[in-house]
């Protein structure tokens, strides 16, 4: 008896033939052309490009932060810009996770609370949020640190916090930008391998925009925006 093949898993998060464009003067600055993007539950996508080249419009766009001009972003199968503004901000606190350069934690509290805060902010008690708060930490290695403030955390600690923080609501999909661009190479390194982990492990759906394309090697895949179209990245020499 033949088997039939396994179904492929859906996207968590679609775009669809998504165009954005500026206008810049007597200019219409064409930013977006035409995207089409599926992420899916565990998989992480790098996104790559020169400064300018639209990967922060893609993101807030993928974020729903954004609308397009065009096209469509699907969300657990639904047009998300058909969602009324209070059920799009719903979406982006309840199921969208957000990792910057910067870390923004607040310097009054200690890691673990940084982590639990979104948690109590949606109705969580305490206790339970900080025991989450305490699980993610844990999985970042940041076990012994967990009653630190910012200050007294390394800035790779501390971004290690801020992925904490952004994956503590569980969310379906996590937006990157530039997470450790702020960072030495070797912090860098031990920095997205953590995200790279965790996100594995929650089966978050993971979008990153990055100019370290060395950092690349450990993503799924890895697509360069060019003239507002997204493409394979070509393989780094060391990896043909």
């Amino acid at each position: 008896m033949m088997m039939e093949p396994s179904s492929p898993v859906q996207p968590v998060l679609s775009l669809k033939n998504v165009e954005r464009q500026y206008k810049s003067g007597d200019k219409i600055l064409h930013v977006l052309r035409g995207i089409n993007l599926d992420l899916r539950p565990g998989e992480m996508t790098g996104l790559i490009g020169p400064s300018g080249s639209g990967k922060s419009t893609l993101l807030h766009v993928a974020g729903l932060l954004e609308k397009p001009d065009r096209g469509e972003v699907l969300f657990n199968g639904k047009n998300a810009l058909t969602m009324s503004d209070d059920a799009r901000t719903l979406a982006r606190r309840m199921q969208l996770g957000f990792v910057y350069q910067f870390h923004h934690l607040l310097p009054e509290l200690n890691a673990v609370d940084n982590v639990a805060a979104p948690l109590m902010i949606n109705g969580m008690s305490r206790g339970k949020a900080r025991k989450r708060g305490q699980e993610l930490l844990r999985q970042m290695g940041l076990v012994e640190r967990d009653h630190h403030r910012p200050g007294q955390l390394s800035g790779g600690e501390q971004q290690r916090v801020a992925i904490a923080r952004s994956l503590a609501n569980r969310p379906k999909v996590l937006i990157a930008d530039e997470p450790t661009g702020n960072l030495d190479p070797n912090t860098s390194r031990v920095v997205f391998q953590n995200l790279f982990d965790i996100a594995k492990h929650e089966g978050v759906a993971v979008l990153v925009a990055t100019h370290n394309v060395e950092l690349t090697s450990v993503m799924d895949r890895v697509l360069t925006l060019h003239e507002g179209r997204l493409e394979p990245a070509p393989a780094r020499a060391d990896q043909v």
